[in-house]
């Protein structure tokens, strides 16, 4: 080993000495403004300095949740302290960037100082101004919980009182507890964890739900790997049998589900696997499909929310955590040999039974496809580019799957913005700007393990003997879009390699570095040379060779035929470095690098794309500081075209396609002349260009809430017209679909960039999206791309890649099956699918690797679950509809002036009995009427008007599920036989009687049908029939109809005809037999807003993500969680 080194020198390349290093910056005093989609406020802060550049969602998120909010000394402009009448200083909140960016860069300086990390003070200030400036310029971000925690005690002197964590001590090697909460932060998100067979003692199944629980309530991700937990069956020490890992596994479960992370209403997050030689694997595979499928049951049939959140899910087992199954390359083998597989005791080790390899392959997929779980890690694969097998194989994973390494350690992460290093005029990338950018965060890193504190005794140890980093980067994406690439293309791939190359290599010789300064990690020497055997593998890669040490899988390398000379040559160059320091000084960290998702750390950097990811659309909603939103082309597209070699005014031509003209001037059939016609004033139209430019369809700039009641009662509508859901204005003033469709293509863009002027269709392929753009769009990446580009970036990447390969409804069992083939043939490490629309409910949370702030009290957690219930529907108890409604209009669904439907005549114990139905065009059921032949008036009056209350809560939204539920076994007279009805023979009543039918046609309750219908002989109420049609009867349900004339319904009714009510107007979708009666699902009512014109948008690309916990808005895919484009939340991400 080569002799130690004092410190490391620093370089400057974007900051001069004794300069401020935020000198160049314009800085701006926002406002941040955070609120639910009915406008109630979540957070507010005025006046908060952020550097003017940065967008107001980067904004929002910095202030609303990293800005400390109490503790901090204020000072005045000038920096002088401000104190109390007692001279005391007084405490408030962080109210600039800057007070963020110096807390973390001053913290990291003073303990990599204090450990000798720098050659001088100057090094150690040249380092803290760099951070500084590459942290307000938005090039790279530390993970969430850097933001919370780093520097409350050095910059504040915030302590709190001990919360269970240790520490190693640098000089001493002891474990020791820490003295408070703060004096030596938590900067680490990412966790693995260990569990022994043992029911109650310390490292086993119980003191893991504990441990996890200590993760949780701190708002990180944990994994486990659970193979060394005895079957169901196998015998116990004391005698007796075990009940089973699957038994287990529903007991953490439960535990997680009841702790919730960081007390918000995200679950807590983790990553449970199992291997595939497990006695209880099939079980195991099953669990979450089965379970799956029972709360699609309580949804469809039980008449419970499909709300992740909701009691549905809360029902079931298996959904607080995401499911793998370890498989090796035997087990592979076995399947493509059609071979027979063993399944292994825990116990003694013999063979407990044995089952087809393929069958269990083709379970796997077969559930995957049915419910996204169980992932798949590939064992062999993941352990052939280990570091450190002496001391044991790599065996689980962190939720997001990006972390990889031994059980009982934990890794920090941090992201590089890659377009923050591209010059848009030119085309090129600043290499020397991205190596600098590269060596100073891994030393950031570095520098947070020695600072760190953990949540149990064993993880300290394990990360402190290991130090391995997470360092990434964002907007991979966006770069190759910018520079006119493809993102499914080998020239894409090839730039993807040697970026992530240079990442790593320059990360590692970084590492080397400071060996030569603090020692390599202590595990470094045992595993020495089984290190530089993956550091030489590493290497071959980026040299495009083929023959690699101790590997079974192909590797994608750095093609040279398709990547640009100066990227190839300095990866190459880079890995020559890491292996020569690495074999001189060993290395500091025994994994350097890997790609997260970068969820909220990716919008406060503004990036377009987060981790490996494509872009999701061409067209977006951009937040304005006051509130609301406008639409906006993809930042990349015009860049790329330049990049391409279009001109100025064909680029104008093409954006202007993508995106509309957000104006009606010179707008075919619709424009401000012929509107004027019809009987807009100026004020009329004022207001619709006001809407235009956040309107994604001409629609939404068309209805009540953009021109308010007045103007539509003077144009000639009623209450009852303008107020449905199904209200056309455009329409209804004339205008035809196609008049309307040539006027949206031009103001409000055709959302794609297929069939744009200009463009050549070979650059089509630059545009793609992960997502179909907009109405006309064809075009989006293969699922097979996805996998490649991640084959392409995973040689290069010490741990893994948390990405989840998102596939349309429409592939089949074996289209899941040979996506998880490919990514093992093309080495990839771990994959997860998701099948668009495979749950009841959106995809569960991969993680919380993003963290929860300290400062998020219990109170606003809990205003913070109410939203979130309130967003999916689910009220708390005791909230009357005008409290629930205050803010929002009641949606009501008008039926089509000639509609559908049947009459069914028949008798109940001897009574005629007159059942007629009114459908939606879809088929589902929208107004009953019901009539007797000879009745009094009063029993016939009574029941009309019961059969519009009915038919008025259809239009409202009830489900027919709840009406059937309730009033069949209605018991009163008159009742007994029934006669003419093809299956009901008896009933308790005629509302018993009319609830069957209604059950029976529009819901298949069989069961409610004494004689079930045969289906496939279309065995149902005949076609309308009999004396209702023969005599004219029909006139009296007619005059039934007329809600004037019957004084019972006013009161009904009361409620739903409110004259304050407001109508929201959006565009609705048709309904399957769910609920039966046409209703709009609360995610589609919240849509509707012209003030939200960005969220059937986003869900439409987006197809069943949540709304965000925390304001309430719709969150987009991304990698294996999903993120807020309003707030910046995540539901994991770090």
């Amino acid at each position: 080993m080569a002799e130690r080194i004092k410190g490391l020198n620093i370089e400057r390349r974007f900051t001069a000495e004794a300069r401020d290093p935020y000198e160049d910056i314009a800085w701006a005093q926002r406002e941040s403004r955070i609120v639910n989609p009915d406008g109630s406020v979540v957070f507010e802060m005025q006046d908060a300095e952020v550097p003017a550049s940065w967008s107001q969602v980067a904004t929002d998120i910095i202030v609303s949740k990293y800005f400390r909010k109490a503790g901090v000394p204020q000072v005045k402009d000038e920096g002088e302290p401000v104190l109390d009448p007692e001279g005391r200083p007084v405490l408030g909140s962080e109210r600039s960037a800057k007070d963020v960016f110096n807390r973390l860069a001053e913290t990291w300086r003073h303990w990599g100082e204090t450990y000798g990390y720098f050659a001088s003070s100057a090094d150690a200030q040249g380092f803290e101004d760099e951070i500084k400036y590459m942290l307000a310029h938005q090039m790279a971000a530390p993970n969430s919980p850097q933001w919370f925690n780093t520097g409350l005690a050095h910059k504040y002197g915030i302590s709190g009182t001990p919360q269970g964590f240790w520490y190693v001590d640098e000089e001493t090697g002891q474990v020791l507890p820490s003295p408070d909460a703060y004096s030596r932060p938590a900067p680490h998100a990412c966790f693995i964890q260990s569990v022994a067979d043992d029911l109650v003692n310390d490292g086993g199944i119980m003191d893991l739900w504990v441990r996890e629980a200590r993760l949780f309530k701190m708002g990180s991700g944990t994994g486990s790997n659970f193979s060394n937990l005895r079957a169901e069956g196998e015998p116990l020490a004391g005698g007796g049998k075990s009940s089973g890992l699957m038994s287990f596994l529903k007991i953490g479960d439960r535990a997680a589900g009841a702790i919730k992370s960081g007390g918000t209403t995200r679950r807590a997050a983790k990553m449970v696997i199992l291997d595939i030689d497990h006695p209880d694997i099939e079980d195991f595979i099953a669990w979450k499909r089965d379970e799956e499928d029972k709360a699609r049951v309580l949804i469809e049939h039980g008449g419970l929310p499909a709300d992740f959140n909701g009691e549905a899910y809360m029902t079931v087992s298996g959904q607080n955590s995401n499911n793998s199954v370890r498989i090796d390359d035997r087990f592979l083998k076995a399947v493509s040999e059609d071979g027979e597989w063993d399944l292994i005791n825990r116990v003694e080790g013999d063979v407990s039974k044995v089952v087809k390899a393929k069958d269990l392959w083709e379970q796997i997929a077969d559930a995957a496809w049915a419910c996204a779980d169980p992932g798949l890690q590939y064992h062999t694969t993941i352990n052939e580019w280990h570091t450190c097998p002496e001391d044991g194989p790599i065996r689980a994973s962190n939720p997001c799957s990006e972390y990889m390494f031994l059980d009982d350690t934990a890794c920090n992460l941090a992201s590089i913005n890659l377009v923050t290093f591209l010059d848009d005029e030119t085309g090129r990338f600043d290499i020397e700007g991205y190596v600098h950018a590269i060596r100073l965060w891994t030393l950031v890193l570095e520098i947070s393990v020695t600072m760190a504190h953990f949540p149990s005794r064993n993880i300290a140890r394990g990360s402190y003997d290991f130090r391995t980093l997470g360092l990434g980067y964002a907007n991979l994406g966006s770069l190759l879009m910018r520079s006119g690439i493809p993102y499914d293309s080998e020239h894409g791939r090839a730039i993807a390699g040697a970026l992530t190359a240079i990442l790593t290599a320059e990360s590692y010789a970084t590492s080397a570095q400071m060996a030569a300064v603090r020692g390599p990690f202590p595990g470094f020497e045992k595993n020495r040379e089984n290190m530089l055997r993956v550091i030489r593998n590493h290497r071959r890669a980026a040299y495009h060779d083929t023959d690699y040490e101790g590997l079974s899988t192909s590797v994608m390398t750095i093609d040279p035929a398709h990547c640009p000379d100066d990227l190839l040559a300095q990866s190459r160059q880079s890995w020559d470095r890491a292996l020569e320091l690495g074999e001189q000084h060993g290395y500091r960290n025994a994994q350097a690098t890997v790609l997260a998702p970068t969820g909220t750390i990716g919008l406060v950097m503004d990036c377009d794309t987060t981790g490996v990811e494509p872009d999701f659309a061409l067209v977006k909603f951009k937040k304005l500081a006051g509130g609301g939103y406008f639409k906006i082309a993809n930042q990349s597209i015009a860049p790329s075209l330049r990049r391409l070699g279009y001109g100025r005014q064909q680029i104008l031509d093409i954006l202007t396609y993508v995106v509309g003209t957000s104006s009606l001037e010179n707008a075919p059939h619709i424009n401000h002349d012929s509107l004027a016609e019809l009987g807009f004033t100026a004020e009329d139209l004022a207001k619709v260009d006001k809407a235009l430019p956040g309107a994604f369809e001409l629609q939404n700039a068309f209805n009540v809430f953009t021109l308010g009641t007045e103007t539509m009662e003077r144009l000639g509508f009623e209450p009852d017209q303008y107020g449905g859901f199904d209200f056309d204005l455009l329409g209804a003033l004339g205008f035809t679909k196609e008049q309307i469709r040539a006027a949206n293509d031009l103001v409000c863009g055709r959302q794609t960039i297929e069939g744009a002027p200009h463009l050549k269709p070979e650059h089509l392929p630059v545009f793609d999206c992960a997502n179909r753009n907009g109405l006309y769009g064809e075009r989006f990446i293969h699922h097979t791309g996805h996998i490649k580009m991640m084959a392409a970036t995973q040689p290069f990447i010490s741990g893994a890649i948390s990405k989840t390969i998102n596939m349309p409804n429409d592939v089949t069992v074996e289209d899941v099956a040979n996506a998880y083939l490919m990514s093992w043939e093309l080495g990839l490490k771990a994959v997860a699918i998701y099948r668009d629309g495979s749950k009841a409910s959106q995809p569960l949370s991969a993680s919380s690797d993003d963290g929860i702030s300290s400062e998020e009290s219990e109170e606003l957690s809990e205003a913070l679950e109410v939203d979130s219930a309130k967003a999916w529907g689910m009220w708390p108890n005791g909230v009357s509809p005008t409290q629930a409604y205050a803010q929002l209009p009641r949606p009501r669904f008008l039926l089509p002036n000639r509609r559908m439907g049947w009459t069914q005549e028949a008798r109940v114990g001897g009574h005629k009995v007159f059942l007629r139905t009114g459908e939606y065009e879809d088929g589902t059921l929208g107004e009953i009427f019901i009539d007797l032949a000879k009745e009094g008036a009063t029993l016939r009056g009574v029941l009309a008007s019961f059969a519009i209350a009915v038919s008025k809560g259809l239009q409202y939204g009830v489900p027919l599920e709840e009406f059937v539920d309730t009033f069949v076994y209605q018991t009163f007279e008159p009742r007994g036989i029934v006669e003419k009805h093809p299956n009901i023979k008896m009933s308790n009543s005629i509302v018993d009687y009319v609830f069957r039918a209604l059950g029976i046609e529009y819901l298949h309750r069989d069961e409610l049908a004494q004689v079930p219908p045969d289906r496939s002989e279309s065995d149902l109420p005949e076609p309308p029939k009999g004396v209702a049609t023969e005599s004219g009867r029909q006139l009296e349900f007619t005059e039934a109809m007329k809600e004037r004339d019957i004084e019972a319904q006013s009161s009904a009714a009361k409620f739903v005809d409110s004259g304050q009510i407001k109508i929201l107007q959006p565009t609705p979708a048709p309904v399957g037999g769910g609920n039966g009666n046409g209703a709009l699902k609360k995610s589609e009512v919240m849509a509707s807003s012209p003030s939200t014109a960005s969220t059937p948008l986003v869900g439409n690309l987006m197809g069943d993500a949540p709304v965000c916990a925390t304001c309430g808005h719709m969150t987009v895919r991304n990698g294996a969680c999903y993120v807020c484009l309003t707030c910046g939340d995540t539901t994991g991400c770090s």
